[in-house]
Order: structure tokens, then C-alpha cells, then sequence
């Protein structure tokens, strides 16, 4: 191998999953040089490779791309810190919540995530507040703060929607949190990719989480989404959008969405249609759970929205198991937000599998297939020369339990463009983002 003259070191392990589809590779190799890989390939073929440093994991580790979690709410609040999550709403300051954002991608990059996709969350100070997710984004791109790579959302959607009524119905609004008809949504969407956003997200049908509409209430018309995608696509953007029902996964695809979130209910033609196109499905199955719903519980959610949140629940799986059967491409996302926890996004893989996908898919969900879905396959997901090496180690074989991906300890090695910032093998000093030694965050939990 030649050598650029920067940095080369060697990580060797038992297992490296290189997420293109191909097998693992036994007692692999991943060679990073500066902040990108030179090579993957079998330990033994490496060779000598002068002034390189070696780090051998051992045979009881894995090597494999950072994960990434590409629908989740960094700037939600934690509502178990105030009386109920209506409070939180009203109380909470813009400066505050781009706190949250901030510990939320750090305990997200502790855990192994190297990406993320940032969605942005209501406010009554700031309508959804996307200039805080671009800079904390920023923050972590100039080195200001230790963090993950943050693709940064801004909303364009109309007064009403669900992601309008997920704010109290009777809470004021600031102007430019919703618009109507499709030449102010254009307006509307330009100022938030003015702001810097990287992607802008939408709003198709109702959905579960509020206290008001129903899932299968459509939110917009064709030509208002056709003008959110427009403005998206023209500055080179890629476009979301929230999806319950198969008329609005119609819909989405029509306008040319790049990505379709949640999908709770569908059909055959809108399968057949999400075949053709390759447009990923985001299921965010995780925010469904009864786990997700009891947390709902103690912040004070409605018996209404409870009820429906369960009631939508059997139709998450069946749908989930006919996407997997059709062969329609999924990309994973939580939908992480005020439940259930900041840092059990890998849960959403254990989801997966218990319903009837195999560990080496699901992991591809959340790092080659999540990769395409957000417009950054050119530079990470994978570990294959020329990359960024964003790579975790991992102690175990995920392949065959998946769920030690959410294992904090597990999680033994966490890089990011070839720096590591987290080391908790045994017998080296345990470093992190988050000081080990103050847990005061976990209070939050």
C-alpha cells in the first residue's frame, strides 16, 4: 500500500462488517489513513506497513460503520424535567431546547452514532427552531463541540397539520411556523434552507402523536407538496415526508419525496409503487412501543392520544413485514422525540428482527441504506476505501444478537473521520464526550 505520508493505523478484529452486502470478513482488518480508510481486508493481508500503529480488538470484536438514525428530534425536550410535556412546550426557551439538542447528539454519539438526521421540534418561541439545529450541526463540524455528523432539518408545512398540532391547539403561533397554499409554502421553505438546513421535512396526513386529528386526515394538496419538493430539490436538498396513509405515500411520490417517514398503514399499489421507485421508507417502530407509550403515560399525555397510539400499533408490524416481503427499501429512523430515550435508537433494529428481518439487513438499515437516504453514501455508511472512516467496535457478534448494539458498554470503540472519541476496552482509560465520572445528565432518564 502506498502511503500519503499521514497517520496509518491498523484496527484489527474478529469480525469486520464492511455494510455493502458482502459477508463478513473473519479476523479482518480496517487500515485508516488521516481521517479516511485505505483499505478493509483480511488481517493476514495487511502487511508490513512502515511507522503504521496497530490496534488489535482480539477475536471477541467487531468492526463496522457508525450508526446512524436518520428521523429523531434532538431538540425535543425532556419532559419528565417539567410537570408535563404541555408545560414543557410553553416554558422552554429557544436557548434551552438548543441545549437539549446539544446533549442529545453527544449521548447519541456515545452510543455509537455517527449520523444523524435532525428533524426539528415545535417551540412556541421560535416556531420549529432550525436555526438551533444548525448550529449545534455547525458546532460539531468546526470542532467547537465533540459530536456526530448532524444533518439539520427545517419544517414547510400549513396551519393545522400534524406537525403544527403537535404544539397545544389554542398556543400561539410565531408567523413563520406554518403557511398555506403552495406559493407560501415556497416561501415558507426558502426561509428555513436560507437558514442552512440540509433537507426540508413535510407533512402529508395526520398522524399518532397528538391530541387532535385522526392518522388518515389528509394535510395538504398535491400541488402545495409538489411545492415543497421543488424548492427542496432546486437548492439541491433532499426532501422528507410524514406518511400514515397510502393516499399520501401516493401523494409523496408523485411530488418526487425522497424520503417517506412512518408509513403506518398501506396497500398494494402503494407498494408496488414504493418498489418501483426506490423510494426508502423510514418506519420509526421504536416511537410505537408499549415502552413508548407508558413513558407517554408519566409526562402527562392524554388517554386519547394513548388510545390511539396503541391502536395503531398492529398495523405498524403488518405493514413493516409486507414492506420486507415486497423487497421496498428501509432505512432505519426512531422518531426518538420525548420518548422514549436519547441513546436506545438501536432498539429500532431489535424491532426488525423480531419481525422477521435478518440482523445483517437490519444493520444495512442503519448504515449503507440510511446513508443513501440522506444524500452522504459518497462519504460514509460503509467501510470501503476513499470513505470517512466513521467506525465503531463492538464488543461481540451483532449478527448473531443484534441487541448489544444497545448496550452502552458494548460499545467499545466509537470513531469519526478516523479520530476515536470513546475507548471503553478494559484496561484503557475510559474516555468519552459525556465525562464518565458526572452522570448528572442520566438524571434526565
Amino acid at each position: 500500500m502506498e502511503s500519503t505520508g499521514q497517520k496509518l493505523t491498523v484496527y484489527k478484529a474478529g469480525q469486520v462488517i464492511n455494510a455493502t452486502g458482502a459477508a463478513p470478513i473473519a479476523n479482518g482488518a480496517v487500515v485508516v489513513e488521516g481521517r479516511k480508510i485505505k483499505a478493509v481486508c483480511p488481517a493476514a493481508d495487511v502487511g508490513n506497513l512502515d511507522g503504521a500503529e496497530t490496534v488489535d480488538l482480539g477475536q471477541g470484536y467487531t468492526l463496522m460503520p457508525g450508526l446512524m438514525d436518520i428521523h429523531l428530534h434532538l431538540s425535543a425536550h425532556n419532559a419528565l424535567t417539567f410537570n408535563n410535556y404541555r408545560i414543557a412546550h410553553a416554558e422552554l426557551p429557544p436557548e434551552r431546547q438548543e441545549l437539549y439538542e446539544l446533549l442529545h447528539a453527544q449521548i447519541m454519539f456515545e452510543m455509537g452514532f455517527t449520523t444523524l438526521r435532525a428533524h426539528p421540534w415545535p417551540n412556541m418561541f421560535a416556531g420549529h427552531n432550525s436555526a438551533c439545529v444548525c448550529a449545534v450541526r455547525d458546532a460539531f463540524a468546526t470542532g467547537i463541540f465533540a459530536g456526530p455528523r448532524m444533518i439539520a432539518g427545517g419544517y414547510a408545512t400549513m396551519t393545522g397539520s400534524h406537525l403544527d398540532l403537535i404544539s397545544p391547539r389554542s398556543m400561539r403561533r410565531e408567523p413563520d411556523a406554518t403557511a398555506d397554499g403552495p406559493w407560501e409554502l415556497r416561501k415558507l421553505a426558502r426561509k428555513q434552507l436560507r437558514l442552512g438546513v440540509d433537507f426540508i421535512k413535510t407533512c402529508a396526513s395526520g398522524g399518532g402523536g397528538t391530541d387532535a386529528e385522526e392518522p388518515e386526515i389528509r394535510n395538504m394538496t398535491q400541488e402545495e407538496l409538489d411545492a415543497v419538493v421543488d424548492e427542496a430539490h432546486c437548492q439541491n436538498k433532499h426532501c422528507s415526508c410524514h406518511c400514515f396513509t397510502p393516499f399520501t405515500q401516493r401523494m409523496a411520490m408523485q411530488a418526487g419525496v425522497d424520503t417517506i417517514e412512518h408509513c403506518v398503514f398501506t396497500d398494494d399499489d402503494a407498494i408496488e409503487q414504493l418498489v418501483k421507485t426506490g423510494t426508502p421508507i423510514i418506519p420509526t417502530l421504536l416511537h410505537r412501543t408499549d415502552w413508548s407509550i407508558d413513558i407517554r403515560r408519566t409526562m402527562g399525555t392524554s388517554e386519547f392520544t394513548l388510545s390511539k397510539m396503541k391502536r395503531i400499533q398492529p398495523y405498524t408490524e403488518a405493514t413493516f413485514k409486507r414492506f420486507l416481503a415486497a423487497g421496498v427499501t428501509i432505512a432505519m429512523g426512531t422518531d426518538t422525540q420525548l420518548e422514549p430515550y436519547m441513546g436506545s435508537s438501536a432498539k429500532e433494529l431489535e424491532i426488525y428482527v423480531k419481525f422477521g428481518m435478518d440482523p445483517m439487513a437490519a444493520i444495512l438499515t442503519s448504515t449503507r441504506n440510511a446513508a443513501k437516504a440522506i444524500w452522504v453514501d459518497k462519504i460514509t455508511g460503509t467501510l470501503v476505501p476513499g470513505k470517512f472512516a466513521d467506525m465503531i467496535a463492538v464488543a461481540g457478534d451483532p449478527l448473531k444478537d443484534i441487541s448489544i448494539l444497545s448496550e452502552r458498554e458494548k460499545i467499545a470503540l466509537v470513531m469519526k473521520e478516523g479520530r476515536v472519541w470513546v475507548d471503553r476496552r478494559p484496561g484503557f482509560p475510559r474516555r468519552g464526550v459525556i465525562n464518565d465520572q458526572d452522570w448528572g445528565w442520566k438524571k434526565l432518564y
